[in-house]
């Protein structure tokens, strides 16, 4: 891999390289796809399958921009288990960046993730890269996952994962718009 896409590579998941934003032709539309994003994160975290679950939609395919995608909400589950479970691997991933249709009815979030190998001897201990995610508000208003992929991420030092975790922004930037 060149130098070059090392370094776009570097500064995409650095923290400070962007800034978080929330876009569409509706903020409140993008603040709610931020707060399900963060929820769908926090499903992980709290080790909770049946949240994680009510976050996919039935035909949600995982890994979507891999020669390989997961297809079907049971499928992703059974595949993502031990990741739930945070028995392989801590995952952790927030949003950056939302953008929603006009029809406020498909959404594309994005940002930074960070496994954490709890194995005492890991190399890496880090590794951290990019994901994005494509919601679609169902018929009872929810939005729910339909397709979700990231790269394979990069090592990343204690520093780096010390910054990923500082960067994560709570509060949607465009709810001062949101009503």
């Amino acid at each position: 891999m060149s130098r070059m896409i090392w370094l776009v590579m570097g500064l995409a998941c650095s923290s400070s390289a962007f800034a978080a934003t929330a876009s569409s032709g509706s903020d409140k539309a993008a603040c709610e796809v931020w707060q399900r994003e963060l929820s769908f994160a926090q499903s992980v975290d709290r080790h909770d399958a049946t949240a994680f679950a009510n976050h996919l939609q039935a035909d949600a395919i995982f890994d979507a921009n891999t020669g390989k995608p997961v297809r079907g909400r049971d499928a992703i589950q059974k595949n993502w288990a031990a990741i739930i479970a945070g028995e392989t691997v801590h995952l952790s991933w927030y949003p950056q960046h939302v953008v929603v249709t006009d029809d406020g009815r498909v959404a594309n979030s994005s940002g930074t993730y960070l496994f954490e190998d709890p194995a005492p001897n890991a190399k890496p201990r880090y590794t951290i890269g990019r994901f994005s995610t494509v919601w679609r508000r169902g018929g009872d208003d929810q939005w729910r996952v339909a397709f979700d992929g990231g790269d394979e991420g990069k090592p990343a030092s204690d520093a780096e994962a010390a910054a990923f975790r500082a960067g994560r922004q709570m509060r949607c930037p465009a709810s001062a718009g949101a009503g």
